[in-house]
């Protein structure tokens, strides 16, 4: 693919252009962050421990992991699909659906975490708030592109 096709496609994907790409990509961090951040403040005013148990050593949920974890695989799943729609456009659709099933799959975790209840469904809710945002961003790249 030459030089002028890429940055065509680039154009046409509204990958830097318009409210495309990269401020698609932050929109959907920051939005997962701050509702995972709340699921987070809600849980611990509701008594949840907020200490997973793995191997018999405890690990304490923090709100830089809460971050990390809501920010980290958005920016990596979305950023590819969104590099690769620049090739091939279909890779956004399919993105969309793996993604956000990758991240409702990934509530397993929670579930068999062995926490206390409150901690299990702050930590699922997390997982569905990612996949719901997946899907979401992805969407929105695609309406206004």
């Amino acid at each position: 693919m030459s030089n002028s096709a890429v940055q065509n496609s680039a154009r046409r994907s509204g990958f830097g252009f318009g409210f495309g790409g990269w401020k698609v990509l932050v929109a959907g961090a920051v939005g997962a962050a701050v509702v995972n951040l709340i699921v987070f403040a809600v849980a611990e005013l509701a008594g949840a421990s907020l200490v997973v148990v793995d191997a018999g050593e405890e690990h304490p949920i923090t709100v830089g992991g809460v971050i990390g974890s809501s920010v980290v695989p958005l920016v990596v799943g979305v950023g590819a699909a969104l590099l690769l729609a620049l090739w091939k456009p279909v890779f956004l659709r399919i993105a969309q659906y793996v993604g956000s099933g990758l991240a409702l799959l990934s509530v397993a975790g929670p579930l068999s975490s062995g926490a206390d209840g409150g901690t299990v469904a702050a930590l699922s809710l997390m997982h569905i708030t990612l996949g719901v945002a997946v899907f979401t961003t992805l969407q929105l790249h695609l309406r206004h592109r």
